[in-house]
């Protein structure tokens, strides 16, 4: 099986192009900086740049709403290949073909975000506990559980 799900940030605008004929279809490149979860000892970098390629809708979709910076998950698939550059090199590549995207945060965070401030959190929200159990905070009797007890 040949799945990856991403969650990251765009690095810039996506490139996006149409391809030729009597159907033109779009075709969106974009980078995704991905956090990762854990640092190694004397590794400075903290996330990785993930090349991704969204075709047809999902192109479009891109090329509409998606801007540097714009926070997302996505999922797709692993796809190599390769090529001789015009120096005569042969060059291999990998990107992740998009098959869906999502945005990941709301758009007034996204703005709070491109302003350098922390966004607001509109509910108190449960915090860890010593014995590894979320602790709930008072007032959540008017936000309506899930469940009755």
């Amino acid at each position: 099986m040949n799945k990856v799900i991403l969650m990251g940030r765009l690095t810039r605008d996506p490139d996006v192009r149409y391809s030729q004929g009597d159907n033109p279809m779009a075709i969106a490149r974009y980078t995704l900086a991905v956090d990762r979860r854990f640092k190694r000892d004397g590794d400075q970098q903290t996330a990785d740049f993930i090349s991704c390629v969204a075709f047809g809708k999902n192109g479009e979709f891109a090329e509409k709403y998606l801007h540097q910076g714009t926070k997302i998950a996505a999922e797709g698939r692993i796809q190599t290949g390769s090529y001789t550059n015009k120096d005569g090199n042969k060059v291999y590549t990998t990107e992740v073909v998009i098959e869906s995207q999502e945005f990941a945060e709301s758009k007034s965070s996204a703005n709070a975000n491109a302003d350098g401030n922390a966004p607001q959190q509109s509910a108190p929200t449960a915090t860890p506990d010593n014995d590894g159990f979320m602790n709930i905070p008072d007032g959540l009797d008017d936000v309506g559980l899930p469940f009755n007890f």
